[in-house]
């Protein structure tokens, strides 16, 4: 029995699992850091006083410390999540209990579950290699290749990367660091504000949603060209939600790579940019996938 936590800038799931099989789970909202850990650490007591978990694995938005030599390892660093900037999140979580534990990005668990379970382990030849990104409140991504997740003196920031603005296109953005980042493009927040109501009241025929493809393709395309991911997943409530955007997205791509990757083309795109296999338990089963590896020995974090 493993036990995962991902911790979320609105909800928090919490999970007990055997192998990858999810065997229980709980959600409850995420408010201050005190209450927050107090209720996760509630539960996982409780579920380890019935049956003790033999490993545990925490995703979290960040952004986080993940070097382990580094004396802020496991601690938030300034986030805009009010109010929990300095929370010790491994620390916390882990001291209660005596066996291996992992911490990574929300994001890099989901990607190391699509890899493992997902949409990477389908086709005749599983994928080496994807980017998972999530597009909701904020814009997060995560990386897994050859079975393992990428940091390295931080981790993927990839909601912050500057794009390309799309001519004509004049929203100055809402991200309180960069402004037309493209998570201050692109998020749920980011759309509210630029069609001044929630994204997915709006229709599909909108034409200010070709700004929003714009956005997303330059991002992937980026991504594409710069770490050569066989696949990149766009999940979160925006990515999910719109089949449609989806769509505009891959024919951008298409047009962004002009030919030059020569595994991008109008017969190939639908395979390389899609929405996660997984769904909504991509993130719960990437703490399962990271508890999993701290069991084995393999440092993930």
């Amino acid at each position: 029995m493993v036990a995962g936590v991902e911790l979320g800038g609105t909800k928090v799931v919490v999970v007990r699992a055997q192998g990858k099989n999810i065997m229980d789970l709980r959600t409850i909202p995420t408010r201050e850091v005190a209450t927050t850990l107090g209720s996760v650490l509630d539960i996982l007591r409780a579920w380890h006083g019935e049956t003790p978990f033999a490993a545990m694995g925490i995703g979290s938005f960040g952004p986080l410390r993940l070097d382990r030599q580094a004396p802020d390892f496991g601690i938030m660093l300034p986030t805009p999540k009010p109010g929990w900037a300095g929370a010790d999140i491994y620390a916390t979580l882990t001291e209660p209990f005596d066996c291996p534990a992992a911490i990574d990005t929300d994001v890099n668990g989901a990607a190391l579950a699509e890899l493992r379970w997902g949409a990477g382990a389908q086709g005749a030849v599983p994928s080496d290699s994807l980017c998972y990104i999530t597009i909701g409140t904020g814009v997060g991504g995560g990386f897994a290749f050859n079975g393992r997740t990428v940091h390295g003196a931080l981790h993927p920031e990839i909601g912050h990367i500057q794009v390309r603005r799309a001519p004509g296109d004049e929203f100055p953005g809402v991200c309180p660091f960069h402004g037309d980042c493209i998570e201050g493009l692109v998020s749920g927040p980011a759309l509210a504000q630029r069609f001044g109501a929630p994204g997915h009241s709006i229709a599909s025929d909108d034409p200010r949603w070709d700004f929003v493809a714009s956005d997303i393709a330059q991002m992937v395309t980026t991504i594409l060209m710069n770490v050569a991911a066989r696949q990149v997943l766009i999940g979160g409530g925006v990515g999910m939600g719109r089949t449609d955007l989806l769509d505009r997205v891959r024919a951008k791509v298409v047009a962004l790579a002009g030919g030059y990757l020569p595994y991008i083309d109008e017969a190939s795109i639908a395979s390389v940019v899609s929405a996660p296999l997984l769904g909504d338990r991509a993130g719960p089963l990437g703490t399962v996938a990271l508890a999993l590896g701290a069991l084995d020995g393999i440092r993930i974090d």
